[in-house]
């Protein structure tokens, strides 16, 4: 296990004018489970392939603790990558594609067999050594590429968008699994994936690529609650912009002077909300609380949607359709802000 730093990391392909990474400085710490989100094509696979040595940066540096890897062959850099397709080797057994790896490092057959169990029974396929990948379904071939790629004991293991081929069921159960091994062998892991879900419920932190560039750095409650720019509000889901002035704690806008958590920016110019967090109901006295008149309402199933009005201002709230049934299109509720919901962008 070790530390990855990535620092001023930049990828321009022959051609093209635009940098596919941009000036990217990241640290995964030592034996972090890490995310590295983003649309398609924003440049997360690029910045994997240069840390596997499949792909070699414009400028910057890569290093393992305090070693630069730049100039390593990728079968030197002990970092081994899991791609979406399985790449097993189709006449080989499962024991034999797991222990093929060390195989090629020419280990012991007695050690090359004892590994392979042992990376059986972690992925849960024991008694499945002498099957055939085509006998395989598409969950169990994925846990065989972990095994092949977990024996060899990596400083960090690469992972890109390893599930986005399963169906919904399986996903959810590689995702429990890859976890449950994480935990157990406390390796260092880095994975690729568009899926907000997928990363919250796997990684201690997310790095968040837009166009190239890394825009935010931080754990899951962080991205959600504190975004650093009104990109990386949007990307995780916020719907709610009001433009105004903070100042000296507060935040001046059309819904009144808003009291702000300690933690805000001082000098932000756009205050933003999650719908989920609003408060209806709660009296005129409360901090943060004032009416506003609900302009429509719209059932979703597992929630009802309010779309509310207050001084030209419209804003969303997500309430529970328990919760949301007596209150009707037209009427006029008391609205509550809790200061901890509240986050002035830039």
């Amino acid at each position: 296990m070790t530390n990855v730093s990535i620092e001023n990391l930049v990828k321009l392909y022959p051609g093209r004018s635009v940098p596919a990474v941009k000036d990217v400085s990241l640290l995964i710490e030592t034996g972090s489970l890490t995310a590295l989100l983003g649309p398609s094509a924003c440049g997360k696979s690029t910045i994997l392939k240069m840390i596997a040595g499949l792909l070699a940066p414009t400028s910057g540096d890569i290093r393992f603790g305090d070693h630069s890897i730049l100039r390593l062959p990728p079968e030197k850099r002990d970092a081994v990558m899991v791609f979406q397709d399985h790449l097993l080797f189709p006449y080989m057994t499962v024991a034999e594609n797991i222990g093929f790896g060390l195989k090629m490092r020419r280990r012991p057959k007695a050690e090359i067999s004892h590994a392979v169990g042992t990376m059986l029974e972690l992925v849960k396929l024991d008694g499945m050594a002498t099957r055939k990948p085509n006998q395989l379904s598409g969950g169990q071939q994925q846990r065989i590429a972990l095994a092949r790629a977990l024996i060899l004991r990596p400083k960090i293991l690469l992972l890109d968008e390893p599930f986005s081929s399963l169906d919904a069921n399986l996903r959810l159960e590689m995702q429990q699994l890859l976890k449950s091994l994480h935990q157990e062998m406390g390796m260092t892991m880095l994975f690729v994936t568009h899926d907000q879900e997928e990363a919250v419920a796997l990684s201690s932190k997310i790095a968040l690529i837009l166009d190239g560039t890394l825009r935010q750095y931080a754990d899951a409650a962080t991205l959600y609650g504190q975004p650093e720019d009104l990109d990386v509000a949007k990307f995780f889901g916020a719907k709610n912009f009001i433009p105004g002035i903070s100042s000296s704690g507060h935040f001046e806008c059309a819904l009144g002077r808003l009291t702000l958590p300690v933690t805000a920016n001082s000098n932000g110019s756009m205050l933003t909300f999650r719908p989920e967090n609003v408060v209806i109901g709660v009296t005129d006295s409360a901090e943060n609380s004032f009416h506003a008149t609900i302009e429509s309402k719209k059932f979703l199933g597992n929630q009802t949607q309010l779309r509310l009005s207050k001084g030209g201002t419209t804003f969303d709230a997500s309430l529970p359709p328990l919760i949301a049934a007596p209150l009707l299109e037209g009427s006029t509720v008391s609205v509550h802000l809790p200061r901890q919901s509240l986050w002035a962008l830039p």
